[in-house]
């Protein structure tokens, strides 16, 4: 610590008046140059407190870019918290298919329940209070918080942690340096216009002081930084070397019924995709089964043949690797003697698009059917 006592030192951070000087600077910017973005209130009015919650569960782990078609639905099909909470989590799920990462979305689903029944519809404006309910971090209470309701609070996210490290040149590396980060941001956050400045920290991130060739000399905080002046802005934050990401293997069994239907699975609700449908498969493990035993666990009797390739998808923790047997099954096949025959269902081929089908899920049947 005594190197990030020193960088603070060195540009006058320990004076309070350089953190008022930067927030001034960075808002300044920011009612310049702010982003339009369709979840963000305009200039002059009041954010919804709704909007400004769901736009930040989709933002976890997910672009702008990918967020924005999703909220646009969401917003369009549930406009209100209420709207939401009466919906199923069927009718949720479904909606959030591609987006990745489905516990959000049945933390969503429970959240927005919970602030119905609990709060009356309105959000909470404390961040203790907020934090009780389903799925909401210290990040997303601390966004609801500041922008939703102007309380000084500072939400942290990857773009405001790249921009602390190097407005305070912090040496230590990520993940261990988030409480450094956090602690260093909520001494730049001012007063009043809490929410704007939570903003204006995230769109500087995201458009100037990005992960690679940061443009210092746009940057409205340039001044202020000790990176830049000592000429390491871009590398940092620094990291930890990234592990290996562990390699899963499994068999996936793609049913399709003469009369056009698919046979998928509910996973269970805990876990990975939790709750959400699938194409019966093997258990994801680090071995297959001996070519022997490949077709023991397909869900139905049927002359099952290996499409060609292999399917692979990336999920954070690990990579899975997955062969594909097809097959083309009687209208009546019978499915008694599936195990997991309760959790099975046919569902036609024109409502997969609307269907809870994650991303790995659609891939696998796509690659079937072009085998077909």
């Amino acid at each position: 610590m005594r190197a990030v006592a020193g960088t603070q030192r060195d540009l006058g951070w320990r004076h309070p008046d350089r953190a008022v000087e930067a927030s001034r600077a960075l808002l300044a910017w920011y009612d310049r140059e702010r982003r339009d973005l369709p979840w963000r209130a305009k200039p002059g009015r009041s954010a919804d407190p709704y909007r400004v919650w769901l736009s930040e569960v989709m933002l976890q782990q997910t672009t702008v870019k990918a967020v924005i078609p999703y909220y646009a639905a969401f917003v369009w099909r549930w406009p209100t918290v209420e709207a939401l909470a009466a919906a199923s989590l069927d009718e949720v799920l479904a909606a959030w298919a591609g987006l990745g990462y489905y516990s959000r979305a049945r933390n969503l689903h429970a959240c927005a329940r919970a602030v119905v029944e609990s709060h009356a519809g309105s959000f909470p404006r404390s961040e203790q209070v907020l934090l009780s309910l389903p799925g909401v971090g210290p990040y997303t209470a601390a966004a609801i918080a500041a922008i939703a309701h102007g309380v000084r609070a500072t939400p942290v996210d990857g773009n405001v942690e790249r921009v602390v490290a190097r407005l305070f040149a912090l040496p230590l590396p990520l993940p261990g340096a988030k409480p450094e980060l956090k602690r260093l941001a909520e001494t730049l956050t001012p007063a009043k216009r809490a929410g704007d400045h939570a903003q204006a920290m995230m769109d500087l991130g995201a458009t100037i002081c990005t992960p690679k060739r940061p443009s210092c000399r746009v940057c409205p905080v340039a001044a202020f930084c000790t990176a830049h002046a000592q000429g390491i802005a871009a590398r940092l934050p620094v990291r930890e070397a990234k592990r290996e990401r562990p390699l899963r293997l499994a068999l996936a069994y793609v049913a399709l019924r003469e009369d056009g239907c698919v046979l998928l699975r509910r996973r269970p609700e805990n876990g990975l995709l939790g709750g959400m449908l699938e194409v019966p498969s093997t258990e994801w493990a680090q071995a297959l089964p001996q070519s022997e035993d490949r077709l023991r666990s397909a869900p139905v009797r049927a002359d099952w043949q290996l499409a060609p390739g292999i399917v692979s998808h990336a999920f954070t923790h690990f990579q899975l690797d997955a062969l594909v047997y097809r097959a083309v099954v009687p209208g009546r096949v019978s499915l008694t003697a599936c195990a997991d025959a309760p959790r099975c269902r046919w569902l036609p081929r024109g409502e997969l698009d609307r269907a809870a089908l994650p991303s790995v899920m659609r891939k696998l049947i796509a690659h079937a059917l072009r085998a077909l």
